[in-house]
C-alpha cells in the first residue's frame, strides 16, 4: 500500500510533518520519506487533506462488565467494582455467557471506531473468561492484550497469616497462563506477601492495580503496616495502573522498579477517588500512559481521556502542559510500557494509524496540531482507521 500526500506525526516525539508518503508492506511501515518509487503493484490512495496520527493504546480496560453501564451509579467503589463484594462480580457470574459476549463485542467495535487499534483488558473469570474474550477478538481486527484474572481473593486474617496460595490454584494459573499474554492482579489488599510472591515468578505480563483509592491505601498500611504500592511491587509487576494516592516515595520506587504507570483519569473522577497527579509522577521519573478502565463506569473513548486529563490537571496546578505529552500518554508511551512497536508511526513499527480529516468543522483551521487532536478531535472526525497495514474502519 502507497500513502501519498498525507500529514504525520510521526516517530517518538509525534514532529509533525506536512507532506509525505509511506509505503507499507507485511504490516509494517517499511518507507517513511518522500519520492518513493512506486510500483504498478502497489495500491495507490492520496491522502490530500488528511493528517495521520498513531493509534491509541488504551492501556487498561475491563469490558467484561459492558453489560452493566451505569448501573448503581451513586454507590461507592467497593461496591460497585470491588472483586469480591461489590456488584460487578454478581453481574458477571449471573449474565449469560453468550449475552456477556454481545456486550463485550460492541465495546471492541466501539474502541476500534475510535481509533483505539490495541487495548490491555483484565479479563475476569478465570480460563472461562479469557477463552470468551479470545473467541470475540478471533472475528475482529483490533488487537487486544489480554491479562487474565486467577480468581482468588484472600481476606484480612489470611494476608496477615501470609497464607500462601494453594497447590490447586497454582495449577489454574498454569493452564490460564497458556492462553492469555499475561496476570491482572485486582490488589495487593486481597493477596498475602506469599501469594504477591508467587505471582511474581509467573511469565508473561505482570500488572496489578494499586493505590486507586485513599481507602485501600488505608487499608494496607492498617493490616501490614507497609504501602500498598510496596507491597504490590513485590509481584515485580511489569506496570502498575491507577497510582491516584500514591505517595512521591511510592512514585520514584514505581519508576525504578517498573516500564510505567497506566492512569484512568475519567474513571477516578466518575467514581469520586479524585485525579491522578501527572504532575508529581513525572516528578519521580514516570512513564505515563492512558486507560480507560471499566465499561461499566466509563465509556472506552481516548479522545475525551485525553481532553479531561489535558484540563483538569491545568486547571488543579494553575500550570500549563503541553497537549503533546497528553497524545504522547495515549499512544507512544503505551509502546514504551508495553515493549511492543505500537503507538508510534516509524520505520519497523506496525502499522496502526488514524486518518483525521484536517478540514472537519471542529479542527479547520488547526494552528496547533497536536492541541486540535487533544481536545477537539473526536470519533466524528475520523476518516479510517488502520490496524497492521489494513482498513479496518471506514475508507482513504
Amino acid at each position: 500500500m502507497l500513502i501519498k500526500n498525507v500529514s504525520v506525526l510521526l516517530g517518538k516525539e509525534l514532529d509533525f510533518v506536512p507532506k509525505i508518503d509511506i509505503k507499507i508492506q507485511d504490516s509494517r511501515f517499511k518507507q517513511i520519506k518522500s519520492n518513493i518509487e512506486t510500483s504498478t503493484k502497489d495500491e495507490t490512495f492520496d491522502c490530500e487533506g488528511l493528517l495521520l496520527i498513531p493509534g491509541f493504546v488504551n492501556c487498561h480496560t475491563h469490558i467484561g462488565d459492558s453489560i452493566g453501564k451505569d448501573v448503581i451509579l451513586n454507590s461507592s467503589v467497593d461496591k460497585r467494582i470491588h472483586p469480591v463484594s461489590g456488584v460487578k462480580p454478581l453481574i458477571l457470574k449471573n449474565t449469560e455467557k453468550n449475552h456477556l459476549a454481545s456486550f463485550m463485542k460492541y465495546s471492541c467495535q466501539s474502541m476500534m471506531n475510535k481509533g483505539i487499534t490495541t487495548f490491555v483488558d483484565f479479563r475476569e473469570g478465570g480460563l472461562e473468561g479469557v477463552l470468551l474474550l479470545k473467541q470475540i477478538l478471533s472475528k475482529l481486527q483490533i488487537r487486544g492484550i489480554i491479562l487474565g484474572r486467577l480468581e482468588f481473593y484472600q481476606g484480612t486474617s489470611e494476608i496477615k497469616k501470609n497464607k500462601p496460595i494453594s497447590k490447586t490454584k497454582m495449577s489454574e494459573l498454569v493452564e490460564l497462563l497458556k492462553k492469555c499474554d499475561g496476570i491482572g492482579v485486582s490488589g495487593a489488599n486481597e493477596n498475602s506477601s506469599s501469594v504477591l510472591n508467587y505471582y511474581s515468578s509467573t511469565p508473561k505480563l505482570r500488572v496489578i492495580h494499586s493505590s486507586e483509592t485513599k481507602q485501600s491505601v488505608s487499608k494496607s498500611k492498617k493490616i501490614t503496616g507497609i504501602s500498598e504500592t510496596t507491597r504490590a511491587l513485590t509481584m515485580k509487576p511489569h506496570f502498575l495502573v491507577h497510582m491516584t494516592h500514591a505517595s512521591l516515595n511510592d512514585l520514584r520506587s514505581a519508576s525504578k522498579k517498573t516500564s510505567g504507570i497506566v492512569i484512568c483519569p475519567r474513571a477516578n473522577a466518575a467514581l469520586a477517588e479524585g485525579i491522578p497527579d501527572i504532575e508529581l509522577m513525572k516528578k519521580a521519573g514516570c512513564i505515563i500512559a492512558l486507560g480507560t478502565d471499566n465499561v461499566m463506569i466509563n465509556s472506552p473513548d481516548m479522545f475525551r481521556e485525553m481532553d479531561y486529563l489535558w484540563k483538569v490537571t491545568m486547571g488543579l496546578h494553575k500550570k500549563r502542559i503541553e497537549p503533546k505529552e497528553i497524545l504522547k500518554m495515549a499512544t507512544v508511551n503505551g509502546g514504551k510500557i508495553l515493549n511492543k512497536d505500537i503507538g508510534v508511526i516509524e520505520i519497523g513499527k506496525l502499522a496502526d494509524g488514524i486518518f483525521i480529516n484536517k478540514h472537519a468543522l471542529d479542527l479547520e483551521p488547526m494552528h496547533n496540531i497536536h492541541a486540535s487532536i487533544v481536545h477537539r478531535a473526536s470519533e466524528s472526525n475520523i476518516r479510517a482507521v488502520m490496524i497492521g497495514g489494513k482498513i479496518t474502519h471506514g475508507k482513504i
